[in-house]
C-alpha cells in the first residue's frame, strides 16, 4: 500500500448556488468517489483513479452556498509535473459540477409541481459525476435487477476484496478497482466471492473492454452528443438503455422496475400495475414533461423522496 506523500492544492469556487454537504454527501446516500470516503463537518477525504493513477483527495468548504469556496488537495505516490496537476485539477472540478449553473433548471423547476419542492429542499445540490467510466459502469451493473440494499453489498463487496488503498493526510480510503486488477478474474471466482450473481460476467468482461485502452473516456464522452455517447456506452457488455442513463456524462432519464413505480405516482397519482410493462410509458412520459432536464429531475426527485412523499401525500421509495 503506497503511501499518497505528494501533493498540490488549490482554491475551487464553483457557480453558486452551490451546497458543498448536499454536493459532496447526497441525501440518499451517494458518494462523491467511493462508498469508503469519510465526510467529517466541513471535510471529505475520498480516493479515485486519475488519468490511471491513484489520488486521494481532501475537499473542505470555506464558503457559503451563495458564496462557494472550496479547498482542494491532491494527493499521488509520486511528484505530479505542472501538467500532471492541471490535468488533475480539471478532473476533479468536472467531477464536481463547478461551472454548471442551475438557474435554468431551477427556473423550469419551480412552474413544476413535482419539482418545485425538491429545488426549494436542495438549493444548491449539484449533479456530480466519477472521474473514471469503469467505476460508474460497475455501479450501473449492480444496481441493475436488484433492490438497493442488495446493490450496495455488491458494490461493498466488490471494493473491499479488489480496490486499492488510499492511504493521505493521516486517513486510508479504499478506491474502486481498477479494470486491470478485475479483468484478471475469472467470473465464477467474482461471483463466488462478491456474490453477484450473473453480474459477474458482464464485470469481468467490462473489464477486459476498458483495459484493453480503446473505449473512449469520461472526457471524450462528454464532447460527443449525449445520443452518440449514450449508444457507445450501450456497446459495453452487461450495459443497456437503463445503465447508459446513469453512466452518460450528459444524463439521461435512467427508469427501470423500482424507480418506475416512484415515477408513476408522481406522473399519474398511482403506482403501476405490473412495474416492467410500465417502464416504457413512464420513461416517454417524463422524458416529454422535462425535456433536457429530464435526468436533473431524477436526480433531484430520487435525493428528496422522504419529503416529497410527505409534500404531495405519497408513499413514495426506492426499495
Amino acid at each position: 500500500m503506497p503511501k499518497l506523500a505528494h501533493s498540490f492544492a488549490y482554491e475551487l469556487r464553483p457557480e453558486p448556488p452551490f451546497d458543498f454537504g448536499l454536493t459532496v454527501r447526497k441525501p440518499a446516500g451517494w458518494s462523491l468517489f467511493t462508498p469508503c470516503e469519510r465526510f467529517e463537518g466541513a471535510t471529505l477525504w475520498t480516493a479515485t483513479h486519475l488519468k490511471g493513477r491513484l489520488a486521494g483527495i481532501k475537499l473542505a468548504s470555506r464558503g457559503t452556498t451563495a458564496r462557494p469556496r472550496i479547498a482542494v488537495r491532491v494527493f499521488f505516490a509520486e511528484r505530479p509535473t505542472r501538467a500532471r496537476a492541471e490535468e488533475a485539477r480539471a478532473l476533479v472540478n468536472d467531477a464536481l459540477g463547478a461551472e454548471d449553473g442551475l438557474g435554468d433548471f431551477y427556473a423550469m423547476a419551480r412552474r413544476d409541481r413535482i419539482l418545485a419542492p425538491t429545488v426549494r429542499d436542495l438549493r444548491g445540490m449539484h449533479d456530480t459525476s466519477s472521474c473514471t467510466l469503469f467505476s460508474e459502469a460497475c455501479l450501473a451493473i449492480l444496481l441493475q435487477m436488484a433492490p438497493l440494499e442488495r446493490s450496495n453489498a455488491m458494490m461493498s463487496a466488490l471494493i473491499s476484496r479488489y480496490g486499492p488503498i488510499a492511504d493521505f493526510d493521516g486517513r486510508r480510503i479504499r478506491a474502486w478497482p481498477t479494470p486491470e486488477r478485475i479483468a484478471r478474474l475469472r467470473a465464477g471466482e467474482l461471483a463466488r466471492r462478491c456474490k453477484v450473481g450473473y453480474r459477474a460476467k458482464y464485470l469481468v468482461a467490462l473489464a477486459k473492454e476498458l483495459a484493453a485502452g480503446d473505449f473512449p473516456s469520461i472526457e471524450q464522452l462528454r464532447a460527443m452528443p449525449a445520443d452518440e455517447a449514450k449508444l457507445r456506452l450501450m456497446e459495453l457488455p452487461g450495459i443497456g438503455d437503463y445503465s447508459a442513463d446513469i453512466i452518460n456524462p450528459h444524463g439521461g432519464f435512467p427508469i427501470d422496475a423500482w424507480s418506475v413505480e416512484v415515477f408513476s405516482k408522481l406522473l399519474y397519482g398511482k403506482a403501476p400495475a405490473h412495474n416492467r410493462a410500465a417502464i416504457e410509458k413512464v420513461k416517454r412520459d417524463g422524458l416529454r414533461r422535462w425535456g433536457r432536464w429530464a435526468w436533473m429531475a431524477f436526480f433531484y426527485v430520487v435525493q428528496d423522496l422522504p419529503k416529497l412523499s410527505e409534500v404531495l401525500g405519497m408513499d413514495l421509495r426506492l426499495q
